[in-house]
């Protein structure tokens, strides 16, 4: 903690076995928690509630205003939970007041040039590959894995345990267990490799993918789908958070693919 070549706030709170290296520059009311290590050149604006054990790379702008033309100063904050990497200039912007804080959840991945904006919503365990870009307002479930490349449309939502492949718009929203790709974005199955590496079972693999597959392969509407998945599935807790995510949706869920031939 002793870094003469750092500038930190009299304000902050910073467990005493933090590590900031040099250039970097810490403002006011900030608390970051024990074991957590900060680059080079990181800033790390008022209203950051970073957690223990996070790793904050070279170049990252943690709490920066809302680049929002709504935003009236308010006093609002970005939560980073425990044990979550932040990779190099990686930008993270604190919530307006809509929902008053950014939050991204425990052990989570946020890699190079990543940009998360204001009022987001981030679960456990994700991953974000370099260059993603979360507009406003956006909701990500546990265990969601965005490719490089990716943008997520301002009041998207994505379902836990959802996988969006490299390159895509997400423009609609992606429900729980899918895989998501090609352009318009569209289910292309379900999120089986991550699943079983999450101790999914076989039966409820299959379980999962014969709902998915009255929803997008039986051409009903969704709200059809989710009543013949009502009556004629077990009820069981997936099923039941399928059906919950779909009647939530605000933006609609993404389509199912198909052929322009």
């Amino acid at each position: 903690m002793n870094q003469p070549l750092a500038y930190i706030h009299p304000g902050a709170k910073i467990a005493k076995n933090v590590v900031v290296e040099p250039f970097t520059t810490i403002h006011n009311n900030v608390t970051i928690g024990s074991g957590t290590w900060i680059g080079s050149n990181v800033t790390i604006m008022e209203g950051a509630r970073i957690g223990k054990n996070c790793n904050i790379f070279p170049g990252s702008v943690i709490s920066a205003i809302p680049q929002d033309l709504k935003y009236q100063g308010e006093e609002t904050t970005v939560v980073i939970g425990d044990n979550t990497t932040i990779r190099e200039c990686a930008t993270i912007n604190k919530g307006t007041s809509d929902r008053m804080k950014t939050v991204i959840g425990e052990n989570c991945l946020i890699m190079a040039y990543c940009h998360i904006a204001h009022d987001c919503l981030i679960g456990d365990n994700c991953i974000f590959s370099n260059n993603s870009t979360l507009a406003g307002h956006v909701t990500i479930g546990d265990n969601v894995i965005l490719a490089g490349l990716v943008a997520v449309h301002q009041f998207v939502s994505v379902g836990q345990h959802a996988f969006v492949t490299g390159g895509s718009l997400v423009r609609k929203d992606v429900p729980p267990f899918v895989k998501a790709a090609r352009e318009p974005l569209s289910y292309v199955g379900i999120n089986s490799v991550g699943l079983r590496r999450r101790g999914f079972s076989s039966e409820k693999i299959r379980e999962i993918q014969n709902i998915y597959r009255i929803l997008y392969q039986k051409n009903y509407n969704n709200s059809q789908g989710a009543q013949i998945i009502e009556a004629e599935m077990e009820a069981t807790p997936e099923r039941d958070e399928i059906l919950q995510f779909i009647r939530d949706s605000q933006r609609g869920i993404m389509k199912g693919y198909f052929s322009n031939n």
